[in-house]
């Protein structure tokens, strides 16, 4: 049975496909704007008509949704987050651009406020520099109802905070956004394998040495994992997320045979920029490489991947029908 690949093919367990896949976009400010990020090899910032036309690439390789996430400029970033939830702010224009232009583009937001604090954190910090959980939920709840009204398919709570899936399901409800489905981070760890997103979105310098281990999951527990995801079930989620991929496949696969919910994973920047360092160095090759990790995710029991490589993929697939 292996020794062909017709007979290869009919055996495999695991089939991945474009509709498996979640191409990340960092926006900026401006027309005309692809600013590439020396960590992610390949990935650039994009200004809203770039962003028009790499989702139309996106689209049309059959790739299903597109997440997104806002690079604003540090007079945006105050101690209240205000801009999170600004109706003309960055990712609510982009949003409403992508709805327009392609309507049927899935489209994901990033619901989280360190694009927009100065501290680089995902929340409210008080004087004692903890980030407060009650109060950054009130604001994670505007934020998500901005990008409902802006026409988000999808939004992404990734902050970590207790209580926050329940509260904009119930926001979302009485606003009547009663099909903007809630994909949430809810296994999200405080990883290390972060370093080049936080450089794409210019939060590396803000947080310093600082880290976010009192809101995040310890690497070391998955049982923690697990009542996470629980909680944000029961809260109202429609789906959720393991953060990072690969060093969590185990998580993946423990959530998808105990809850059977769809379960998406991301394949972070880390995890990507190793991939390219190795594949530029000649040690692996890129696209067989590209694939086997990818099909991990699915042989593990993801339903999709956000991966900065998604257009690629697809692509790929493609070619080898």
């Amino acid at each position: 049975m292996r020794k062909d690949d017709f007979s290869r093919r009919l055996m495999a367990e695991t089939t991945l496909t474009a509709s498996h896949l979640i191409q990340p976009f960092f926006v900026i400010e401006g027309k005309g704007q692809r600013v590439p990020v020396p960590s992610m090899p390949g990935v650039e910032r994009l200004s809203i008509d770039q962003l028009v036309i790499e989702a139309t690439r996106v689209y049309q390789a059959g790739v299903p949704m597109v997440v997104l996430f806002p690079v604003t400029d540090d007079a945006a970033k105050t101690p209240d987050c205000a801009g999170a939830y600004d109706p003309d702010g960055l990712a609510q224009r982009a949003i409403s651009e992508l709805k327009t232009q392609l309507p049927n583009l899935g489209v994901m937001t990033d619901v989280a406020l360190d694009p927009y604090s100065p501290h680089g954190h995902d929340g409210l910090m008080n004087d004692e520099g903890y980030i407060v959980n009650d109060e950054t939920v009130e604001v994670l709840v505007k934020q998500a109802l901005s990008h409902a009204v802006a026409g988000a398919d999808v939004l992404g709570p990734s902050d970590m905070m207790d209580g926050r899936v329940g509260a904009m399901r119930d926001a979302l409800e009485s606003a009547g956004h009663t099909n903007v489905r809630i994909m949430s981070y809810a296994a999200k760890f405080a990883s290390t394998y972060y370093g080049p997103f936080r450089d794409a979105v210019g939060a590396a310098a803000a947080l310093g040495k600082a880290d976010k281990t009192t809101y995040q999951i310890d690497p070391r527990n998955s049982d923690e994992a697990m009542h996470e995801v629980a909680a944000d079930l029961a809260e109202g989620a429609d789906m959720v997320m393991v953060k990072p991929g690969l060093p969590y496949l185990d998580v993946v696969q423990r959530v998808k045979s105990t809850f059977a919910v769809p379960t998406f994973a991301y394949h972070v920047s880390g995890e990507y920029a190793m991939l390219k360092a190795a594949c530029a160095n000649g040690w692996l090759d890129e696209k067989p490489v590209t694939l086997e990790t990818m099909t991990s995710f699915v042989r593990a029991g993801c339903d999709g991947i956000l991966t900065y490589c998604a257009a690629d993929v697809a692509e790929w697939l493609a070619e080898s029908r």
